[in-house]
């Protein structure tokens, strides 16, 4: 009786939990549909085009603007040093001093020479004033006449001679005293006091003239081509290349405080780099700028019309580059591609791929694909004031 109650019990619990699944398989087939996924929301960015500067950047030199070999012009013993070397120095201030005892002696003895001249030129005229008279009176030969004319003639004619050796003698005893002819930076001495120095031979120092200071830097063959067929194509509007100005930025990003004007540039290329050099001037009262610095030239003046800005988060990388997401019509998800060129601030210059008035999307990228629809929510975009980051290859300044 006992087994016959438990084969009874199991039998009435298989059978309920029979009908329990089948309750609960009932009720998963009565299940209707899922509800649809919501549209995702997502920001956008309506594009406007306009006019932004093209401003370049390249690697330049600074030189000096003038550099003035000091050489003596008389031969003789130096005897006076008057400069400290590699300082500041200015117009007129002396650096040496030669010996002036035998040079004082030769100017001297010159006025002496032009004293004789003149009182023989005087001597030959009253001479000729004498005899001319007695010719008409036949009290002297035509040949007394004729060599009373030649004595003056020889007279006048040793006189500019003697006047010539005095101007010589005394450019002589005024550049034994040797002064600075520009303002500069001044190296060390070559000779001492006591050294014989050779007129225009032997090299004495060298000043540099630092005010204004040049800026050398070359342009590639490939930027000088891109520049004229943009110029031609009118995607940039050039003034001229004597009209561009430029702002230099030092290696630790600091930024100088006057700007230069562009006043040179080479008429051809350099064969051994395929480049085109342009000088600058800067000015540099304050000697900031030294002969030999590196430094980053950003130039000015050139503008880009009808430009598309975009804010850098918009950019996504693809397989073969920048990409887009672009909602267009019916508010469906567009990949574009497109060519991002230089960074202004906090947005990407897109120089192909995209057009004014379109919308592009800046966040919800992991939430959308292409041909997905969408919400848009439209923000403002703001163009960044930061300067210009060049993109990959400027390296430096053409015209």
């Amino acid at each position: 009786m006992v087994m016959k109650e438990i084969i009874r019990k199991k039998l009435a619990l298989g059978c309920a939990l029979l009908i329990g699944a089948s309750g609960l398989f009932g009720c998963t087939g009565e299940t209707g549909p899922s509800a649809p996924r919501p549209i995702p929301e997502v920001q956008v960015v309506e594009i406007v085009s306009q006019t932004v500067p093209d401003e370049p950047e390249f690697i330049g030199q600074a030189e000096a603007s003038s550099i003035v070999e000091i050489r003596p012009q008389v031969t003789g013993i130096i005897k006076h040093r008057f400069f400290s070397e590699g300082r500041d120095i200015k117009l007129g201030d002396r650096l040496y001093e030669i010996d002036p005892v035998p040079f004082q002696a030769a100017f001297a003895s010159a006025k002496g020479r032009v004293a004789q001249a003149e009182a023989r030129v005087v001597q030959a005229k009253q001479n000729l004033a004498r005899v001319k008279p007695l010719l008409v009176e036949d009290a002297v030969s035509q040949k007394d006449v004729d060599d009373a004319i030649a004595e003056d003639l020889a007279a006048r004619a040793a006189l500019e001679a003697a006047r010539g050796d005095l101007v010589k003698a005394k450019f002589d005893l005024d550049n034994t005293l040797i002064v600075a002819p520009v303002d500069g930076l001044i190296e060390r001495t070559r000779y001492y006091q006591g050294r014989l120095v050779t007129a225009q031979t032997d090299l004495l120092t060298v000043i540099h003239q630092v005010d204004p200071m040049y800026v050398i830097v070359s342009a590639p063959e490939s930027f000088l081509l891109k520049r004229r067929r943009d110029t031609l194509s009118k995607r940039i509007q050039h003034p001229g290349i004597y009209s561009l100005t430029g702002t230099i930025i030092f290696v630790d990003g600091t930024t100088y405080a006057h700007d230069g004007v562009l006043d040179f540039a080479d008429i051809g290329l350099r064969a051994e780099t395929g480049s085109r050099q342009a000088r600058v001037v800067f000015p540099n009262p304050d000697r900031v700028l030294m002969p030999g610095q590196f430094v980053t030239v950003r130039f000015h003046g050139v503008s880009k019309p009808n430009a598309i800005l975009i804010p850098q988060r918009a950019v996504q990388q693809g397989q073969k580059g920048a990409v887009v997401y672009v909602v267009g019509q019916g508010d469906q998800v567009e990949a574009r591609d497109v060519k991002a060129t230089d960074w202004r601030g906090d947005q990407w210059l897109i120089e192909e791929g995209l057009r004014a008035g379109e919308r592009v999307m800046v966040d919800g990228f992991q939430r959308v694909m292409p041909g997905s629809q969408v919400k848009p929510v439209t923000i403002a975009s703001t163009i960044s004031s930061m300067p210009p980051v060049p993109a990959a290859g400027n390296e430096e300044q053409s015209k």
